[in-house]
């Protein structure tokens, strides 16, 4: 296919073509991957991309235009620190393109070589041995000496040939790829896609768009066994896609580059794709969110990630939703899998405990007759978590939050069946309970693991606590109560001026309901010393544990007051989750327990 002149066609064609290069290589490209993080997912991260440009972008009447689309798609579906640098670079090459509807290849190779300053421009701190290194040598070689061409696929050809030499290289610039001995993920990524090109321009073949369908992104089996001992400072890759009016990258860059590294902010005046390593992700999107819109938002724990990978401590994975409050570092001791619920104020979402905090949450909406609102998962995210443990684990112990207030359960248990996947045993407990009472039932089922029971023993013994399980919740305040009309607002008011103190609890059957009232606070407190020495005349209790909504302070003082009276400490004290601050309110503490059989 002798060209002389590129048209918009081609662009097109070209582009599809090699998206298509990328995504067949998804999982070689997970095996690769061990730089900045040994997390396996640049394969699945780039491909999210590339089917984002094949599904979303259209021809247009110029290859500017036919640029800007691929651009677009790309900044929309770019995923990790490579595919946001790949969509800068996209984005960079349709700013530098002209408007006519044909290009000759002296253009198209300026273009690209321009096109390198934009994705090096998006980066906080460069580092080279990456995909901006081939991305800069297919800029220079594309732009040797253009009298000499024969044709476009001459220069295309030659231009290849010099990334793949630089692409080898990559594995001896930086540390962890020349010991893994491996090149840069990223990297191959780019020269995949440009191999795509190129074979396009070879031979004319086009790709069917219904052999690549962007709903088939799935976590795929990832077998990597390389001896990296990667330290991981930034634990969170943070991602969020930013819409607004007037959108400034270097403004945005500024303003985010003390919270971590790995920055990278692609787009334009409209959107922009933002990407940081941070450990506060919930920070950076408190920043985002006075800055525009946010309209996507995408949070991996790399440190989890490596663990699995790396340090897996089992074949047995426990997961749990984020309504369960258990310590961080009580998860990531036991490596315990955490599905984070959605949390909606307005036309915002958060994820639960990683981009916001109840004391955020709540100042938020302190004013604001509008009560935010917990989102159950969808389906595709519970697919991707369940195919994602089944590529590591050999079965998966799910407890979650009472079904009898979410549909967590019952959405699991349908993605469960409807994926079957085979020799990965899958079980799902309802706890009837929620915050620190499903916690504690996750806590020992982690406990239970590390004692060494097997998987159906685990369920088992889990399945007998949760009827012994029990929550005890000290309300501060009726407001929260009465705007989600668990109260109405004629009882609510009277409630509130009679000084009404409810104890709130779940039931047998995991419903909402009232254990006990006062009049005060300290009655509120005397009527769970009451429930709880009134439960240690017939039982004991095994375990518990105390959360707290912004009040580690009279947290602390229901650990001397029960340590007395049950005679040993709480298992732990945490926070509670945004969840749970909005349906109970600022100032909470809950105590929660399991008895012994």
């Amino acid at each position: 296919m002798e060209l002389r002149n590129i048209t918009s066609d081609d662009i097109y064609n070209a582009f599809l073509y090699g998206a298509s290069e990328v995504v067949s290589s998804t999982q070689h490209l997970n095996k690769i991957n061990v730089f900045p993080i040994q997390d396996g997912d640049t394969g699945n991260n780039l491909s999210s991309m590339m089917k984002t440009m094949i599904n979303e972008s259209t021809k247009k009447e110029s290859v500017k235009e036919t640029l800007e689309s691929f651009s677009d798609a790309a900044i929309r579906g770019a995923r990790g620190n490579s595919g946001i640098i790949f969509a800068q670079y996209l984005n960079g090459l349709s700013t530098e393109m002209s408007e006519s509807r044909e290009i000759d290849y002296n253009h198209y190779a300026d273009a690209s070589r321009k096109a390198v300053d934009y994705a090096y421009d998006s980066i906080d701190q460069p580092v080279e041995g990456t995909m901006l290194t081939v991305m800069k040598e297919w800029g220079r070689a594309l732009n040797r000496d253009n009298e000499l061409l024969s044709s476009i696929t001459d220069g295309m050809s030659y231009a290849v040939e010099k990334v793949n030499e630089a692409l080898l290289k990559t594995q001896y610039q930086l540390v962890e790829l020349k010991r893994a001995k491996v090149v840069d993920a990223g990297a191959k990524g780019f020269t995949l896609f440009i191999e795509g090109i190129t074979d396009y321009f070879k031979t004319g073949n086009k790709i069917k768009l219904s052999a690549v369908n962007r709903e088939d992104i799935d976590m795929v089996a990832i077998d990597i066994n390389h001896d990296i001992n990667s330290e991981i400072t930034y634990r969170y890759c943070t991602e969020c896609l930013l819409e607004g009016e007037n959108l400034d990258r270097k403004e945005l860059k500024n303003k985010l580059k003390g919270l971590g590294d790995s920055l990278v902010v692609a787009g334009n005046k409209r959107v922009s794709r933002i990407h940081i390593h941070t450990n506060d992700p919930a920070k950076a999107f408190e920043i985002l969110h006075k800055e525009g819109r946010i309209a996507h938002q995408k949070v991996d724990d790399m440190k989890k990630q490596h663990d699995v990978v790396v340090n897996r401590k089992s074949d047995i994975a426990i997961l749990t939703d984020s309504i369960a409050d258990i310590p961080l570092d009580f998860i990531d001791e036991n490596q315990i899998h955490v599905i984070n619920l959605n949390i909606l104020f307005r036309d915002i979402s958060f994820i639960d405990k990683i981009t916001i905090t109840p004391k955020k949450l709540l100042e938020y909406s302190k004013n604001d007759s509008f009560l935010p609102t917990s989102s159950q998962p969808d389906e595709k995210q519970i697919e991707n978590v369940l195919s994602y443990l089944a590529s590591y684990y050999k079965s998966v112990i799910v407890i979650t939050v009472s079904k009898a207030l979410s549909g967590t359960h019952s959405i699991i248990s349908r993605v469960a069946k409807k994926l079957d996947l085979k020799d990965f045993k899958i079980d799902i407990i309802d706890s009837k309970q929620n915050s620190g009472a499903e916690g504690l039932l996750v806590a020992t089922a982690a406990d239970l693991l590390n004692e060494g029971l097997s998987h159906d023993e685990i369920v088992a013994e889990i399945e007998k606590r949760v009827a012994r399980s029990k929550i005890l919740v000290k309300v501060k305040t009726l407001d929260n109560m009465i705007k989600s009309g668990r109260l109405s607002t004629r009882a609510g008011k009277i409630g509130k001026k009679i000084g009404l103190r409810p104890v709130v609890t779940l039931d047998e059957n995991g419903d909402g309901g009232l254990d006990s009232f006062a009049f005060t606070e300290k009655g509120s407190l005397n009527q769970i010393k009451k429930h709880v020495k009134k439960k240690m005349k017939t039982n004991t209790i095994e375990t518990y544990n105390i959360v707290h909504v912004n009040n580690l302070e009279e947290a602390k003082d229901f650990e001397i007051i029960f340590e007395d009276i049950i005679g040993m400490k709480p298992k732990y004290i945490t926070e509670a989750s945004s969840v749970i601050a909005v349906g109970a309110g600022d100032k909470v503490v809950a105590l929660s327990y399991i008895l012994e059989d």
